[in-house]
């Protein structure tokens, strides 16, 4: 099962596009995903290292996304 972890916040509308696609595609493929999703807000380290730049999207242990998640990209990532 493809473990994918998604560095968001509170209250951020990409965050909430990025699960979405991730769901959507995962549904489509009948391929089932662990989303594990970090609030960088919750850990001063993460806030720093982060900052704005979220969603942070990782497919696997591997930096993939950054801002928007590519639904044909994923659809490629998860087939792999």
């Amino acid at each position: 099962m493809p473990e994918v972890t998604v560095y968001s916040r509170e209250n951020c509308h990409l965050c909430d596009e990025a699960k979405a696609t991730i769901e959507t595609v995962a549904d489509e493929m009948s391929v089932e995903v662990e989303i594990e999703e970090i609030d960088v807000d919750e850990d001063p380290d993460l806030r720093e290292a982060y900052g704005e730049r979220v969603p942070y999207v990782l497919v696997d242990g591997t930096p993939k996304f950054k801002f928007r998640v590519d639904a044909a990209e994923l659809r490629r990532e998860l087939e792999s």
